[in-house]
């Protein structure tokens, strides 16, 4: 079926642009084969997804890590090449041929601790940061992901919710070839992991947009302006019950600025609706501070 709008061709990305990507991505396979030789595989601790599969499997059958990473992870590239795009399916399949050496040549190192709690939390820490770096990269380096995008547009169930019915699957498994302990750290590694890709993607200071409707939405404005020195935009609204119009504040603070946000609202309006989300990203307009005097 033709598509009803035009096509769009992508400026190629410049030599710069794609050594910083290709250095990154190394990076980032190169810091996880440290977490998972490192830190899990030794202790016999697991991850979710491919890797879960692969460290089993390598462990049953006897065979090399790095066969069973790049090999399980060959056709999730080629879905992700039809899903996403050449882009990402290139970036993917570099970041995991990456992951595959380094894991091969790091097969031989001993284990950085044997403690099975310090082995779980920075074992997920150090998977966490790589994985992160990759996906800040256009990459991947875990094909569940690619095939939970597409289960997602024909289920009512969401990417985040079909990735964790895998992994209980995986982490069940894992119970049997390593043991029920070794089960239960292995999904507080997933856990660990899990949020600092969060923290990794979205940054130590994450962005948050704000609603703010007050009758006095002037000095509100004036003061966030002042006191935060940031810009905002004011919104016309009206009122579902009474019609009557009403101003709308509209901006864009770090994390670390809500709570004093707030305060500057209670100080002229205790009775006002304050709604406040995350963003993921922030481009363009005039998000970074003015300088406060």
């Amino acid at each position: 079926m033709q598509s009803p709008l035009p096509i769009k061709h992508h400026r190629r990305s410049t030599k710069g642009q794609l050594f910083r990507r290709l250095l990154m991505l190394t990076i980032g396979a190169i810091i996880f084969a440290i977490g998972l030789k490192g830190f899990l595989v030794p202790n016999n601790i697991i991850d979710g997804g491919i890797v879960g599969i692969s460290i089993i499997g390598s462990k049953v059958t006897d065979t090399t890590l790095a066969f069973w990473l790049f090999f399980l992870n060959i056709p999730f590239i080629f879905f992700g090449y039809k899903q996403i795009g050449k882009t990402f399916a290139l970036s993917t399949l570099y970041a995991i041929f990456i992951m595959a050496i380094a894991t091969k040549l790091l097969e031989h190192i001993g284990p950085l601790t044997s403690v099975d709690l310090l082995a779980t939390v920075f074992g997920g820490l150090i998977l966490g940061i790589g994985v992160g770096i990759v996906i800040r990269s256009s990459g991947s380096l875990d094909g569940t992901e690619i095939l939970a995008v597409s289960f997602s547009r024909s289920t009512p169930f969401s990417v985040g919710e079909i990735v964790m019915f895998f992994n209980v699957f995986i982490l069940g498994a894992a119970g049997f070839v390593f043991g029920w302990d070794r089960a239960m750290y292995s999904l507080i590694t997933y856990f660990v992991a899990f949020k600092t890709i969060d923290v990794v993607i979205d940054g130590l200071d994450q962005s948050k947009s704000v609603w703010i409707i007050s009758e006095n939405y002037e000095e509100i404005g004036l003061a966030i302006m002042d006191r935060l020195g940031r810009s905002m935009t004011y919104l016309n609204g009206e009122g579902a019950f009474t019609g009557d119009g009403k101003k709308v504040i509209f901006c864009v603070i770090s994390r670390l600025e809500e709570s004093k946000l707030k305060d500057i609202v209670r100080d002229f309006d205790e009775q006002a609706f304050i709604a406040i989300g995350n963003i993921h990203d922030v481009h363009g307009g005039r998000f970074k501070k003015k300088d406060i005097h």
